[in-house]
């Protein structure tokens, strides 16, 4: 019975964290718009003054009087303003990345385009071969884009596939919805971060299309063309310097190792043969390192209705890393990036 309580009370800590971390970035959203996108000025206080009349009127043998009360009402108003910002971590800690222009996605040895128009459709990004030695930037440095793939299809933004309005995953387990707060929401939806490919072709894509028997594509894309889906960064080192960063995507299959963006924490949500189940925490280099040859039973618990999962041969590592020719122009200074 013990065992039982204790699983409860785990179930429970996750969900209300989960909870908070959903309350805090509603609160967020709610005021400016776009989770990790905008910071606020400080309120500005209108005040307005309400006069209200208000006659009294005495026995007859008195003159009329009247008397004028006034009233002063307070409102505050948040006004955002828009920062090319969003969130990172380094070394278990929460950075901040700053957009500095716009992506590119330079050649690669050789492309997996089934033809010219997949290509134009998503402006040359793809994932699954490495870019061109020859293209790369001389000062070019490694993001790992963490994906919550373990989310499944809902990871690509839309509601029609389990998403939140805001652009954020859902998670299914046990019983539980989880929404799955990320430091970059799907693209095209509220919390997309600025700077960001809306679209990427990938052979996996289409294996996980074909899984699903969809043999022409979605939402009127093309075969292997999907939204980029809501992810967080990892980085290596920070910078003050703006620079050229190649992105390694990065499948995380394990919900218990997925960093909230605020608290860069992991929580506990399914059962594991671990006995540390959010030990590899994806919020440095080293435990992505470590969790790229890590295999837990979480995954097979968490993944058993995935089709991404089942369509990609179902991995039972907690994470897998594919390259891509994408790049992205940040610097990465060492501040928290969310307003407290």
């Amino acid at each position: 019975m013990s065992n039982k309580m204790g699983r409860k009370n785990k179930r429970n800590l996750a969900i209300s964290n989960v909870i908070f971390a959903a309350a805090v970035i509603i609160l967020i959203i709610a005021a400016a718009v776009g989770f990790g996108l905008y910071l606020t000025k400080p309120p500005t206080t209108v005040t307005k003054t309400i006069t209200s009349i208000s006659t009294i009127t005495t026995p007859p043998t008195t003159v009329t009087s009247t008397v004028t009360t006034t009233q002063t009402q307070t409102v505050t108003k948040t006004v955002p303003v828009i920062v090319n910002s969003s969130g990172a971590f380094l070394n278990g800690n929460v950075i901040t990345f700053m957009y500095t222009a716009q992506f590119s996605c330079p050649p690669v040895n050789s492309s997996f385009y089934p033809n010219s128009t997949v290509e134009s459709e998503v402006m040359g990004c793809e994932v699954g071969l490495p870019l061109n030695s020859s293209a790369m930037p001389a000062n070019a440095a490694p993001v790992y884009v963490v994906v919550p793939a373990f989310a499944g299809l809902s990871i690509f933004g839309p509601t029609a596939l389990g998403a939140t309005p805001q652009g954020f995953p859902v998670f299914h387990y046990n019983g539980y919805n989880y929404t799955i707060l990320t430091q970059c929401g799907a693209a095209d939806t509220p919390t997309a971060c600025p700077d960001h490919m809306s679209l990427i072709y990938s052979p996996a894509f289409t294996t996980v299309e074909q899984y699903l028997g969809i043999k022409n594509g979605v939402f009127g894309l093309p075969e292997g063309v999907l939204p980029t889906p809501a992810h967080e960064h990892i980085v290596t080192f920070s910078t003050n310097t703006s620079i050229p960063w190649y992105i390694v995507v990065v499948l995380d299959f394990n919900p218990n190792i997925y960093p909230n963006p605020i608290t860069g924490q992991c929580s506990d949500i399914v059962q594991s043969n671990s006995s540390d189940p959010t030990g590899l925490c994806l919020n440095s280099y080293a435990n992505l390192e470590a969790a790229l040859s890590t295999h837990d039973t979480a995954v097979m618990a968490a993944n058993s209705n995935n089709p991404i999962w089942i369509a990609l041969g179902k991995p039972s590592v907690d994470a897998i890393a594919v390259p891509s020719n994408m790049i992205l122009y940040f610097s990465d200074p060492d501040i928290y990036p969310y307003p407290i």
